[in-house]
């Protein structure tokens, strides 16, 4: 069974067309942040991901919309390649060291949708990305992948390193979470995430 969802979004703001795999695959990113890229690649390669994206955005205004939309659509393709969800692990989580950084992620693919972020970033910006659009992203991945997704900087005073290692432990947290066991149910007492 495959697990893949290829989705786009065009608002007055951004153009976001991504293809998803939880099975690996061609990874590409182009958004017009760089920092952002090689966020999201360093995603896609920590989580066993396949990932197609291409984003345009508003970049006159801001790097807000182009992050936000990412985040909006790559959450659905999340949500929708899963399918039923039946017999995934639901629960991951993962700490990351990166130098002087310790970043924790943990994720319940539970169909309900929450972010919480601990996270204090020293410098205002790295490259052409606002660090505080780390949340705006996760936030916008969390709600619309419809997962429960804990981050925290444990510690760090690089920012580069920070948002890196919170991205890594995501990416693990998640695969983690959506590796298919042998089991063909689904994890609740409800009978449904």
């Amino acid at each position: 069974m495959e697990r893949y969802a290829a989705l786009s979004r065009k608002t007055k703001e951004t153009e976001v067309s991504l293809e998803f795999s939880f099975d690996g695959g061609e990874i590409e990113v182009s958004t017009g942040v760089g920092f952002f890229d090689h966020m999201l690649t360093a995603f896609a390669v920590h989580g066993g991901f396949g990932l197609k994206l291409k984003t345009v955005g508003d970049w006159h205004v801001d790097c807000h919309h182009t992050i936000e939309d990412t985040g909006i659509v790559l959450g659905k393709a999340f949500a929708e390649a899963l399918g039923s969800k039946r017999g995934i692990n639901r629960f991951g989580h993962a700490y990351i060291p990166m130098d002087e950084t310790l970043g924790f992620a943990a994720a319940d693919i539970s169909g309900r949708p929450f972010l919480v972020f601990q996270a204090e970033f020293p410098q205002e910006r790295t490259g052409d990305f606002d660090s505080c659009m780390t949340e705006e992203f996760f936030r916008a991945f969390a709600m619309n992948a419809g997962i429960t997704l804990h981050l925290r900087c444990e510690y760090g005073k690089n920012t580069h390193h920070m948002i890196e290692s919170l991205f890594k432990a995501a990416a693990h947290a998640l695969r983690k979470a959506a590796i298919l066991n042998n089991d063909d149910v689904i994890l609740s007492s409800k009978g449904m995430l």
